[in-house]
């Protein structure tokens, strides 16, 4: 059986999920080759945002929507980048925190690619 997602569970979430965005066809060569991510720095970043907007327990600061502007996306983008989240929280978790944290991601893309002028 598989737990609920906890604040203890943010590093797996995310070290699983942007494993999956580098080999992807269509996130890999933004992440990889345009934006050249350096993850090592990027990764414990991500690990503070998602425990800061899910669990109060981080200290993230920042804008994360002004990092994505000069990406080369589109609504196909973040439709491929919402799918793969919630594929691998399903792989990995359960649990009322599994839906409120896919909910979260749903928005952040939403409102993201709304700000970019590429919602429907």
């Amino acid at each position: 059986m598989k737990a609920d997602l906890t604040s203890d569970g943010i590093p797996l979430l995310v070290d699983s999920f942007y494993a999956k965005v580098q080999k992807d066809d269509l996130l890999g060569p933004v992440f990889n080759d345009f934006a050249q991510v350096n993850w090592d720095a990027h990764l414990p970043k991500m690990y503070n945002f998602w425990r800061t907007i899910l669990f109060a327990d981080g200290d993230y600061k920042g804008s994360p929507f002004d990092k994505h502007v000069p990406l080369p996306v589109t609504k196909e983008h973040f439709d491929r980048w919402l799918a793969l989240f919630s594929e691998n929280m399903d792989e990995l978790f359960e649990g009322e925190m599994v839906e409120h944290t896919k909910q979260r991601a749903a928005l952040i893309g939403w409102t993201f690619s709304s700000k970019l002028g590429l919602t429907e």
